[in-house]
């Protein structure tokens, strides 16, 4: 059984994927190394609002960041969130409605 420490731990990693802005950011770069302005062109989110939320996800060490040139490009620092991504996708194929309905979450 996981200790507290480790439930504490999930439970901040899923507050973190939990924020829809850090949450389309982490599925665009499921792709491939963005640019911000990339970044912010796919998600029609603001530079300052694409940026803070790099910050925050660099910080977890959930992407990471490499300068090219001029230019700096983001990318998921492990395939484990593209495919925890992608295992939601999946997850939520087949309970969406009942997600869709749930008063507690909202």
């Amino acid at each position: 059984m996981p200790s507290t420490k480790t439930c504490d731990l999930k439970t901040k990693l899923f507050r973190g994927l939990s924020d829809s802005s850090r949450l389309a950011i982490l599925n665009v770069l499921r792709a491939k190394a963005l640019t911000v302005n990339e970044i912010v062109e796919r998600t029609g989110l603001s530079q300052s609002n694409v940026s803070n939320h790099l910050a925050c996800l660099r910080c977890c060490d959930l992407v990471i960041h490499e300068q090219h040139g001029r230019y700096v490009y983001y990318q998921l620092s492990n395939d484990r969130i593209a495919q925890l991504l992608d295992l939601a996708d999946e997850l939520l194929a087949e309970v969406a409605q009942g997600v869709s309905q749930c008063q507690n979450y909202s």
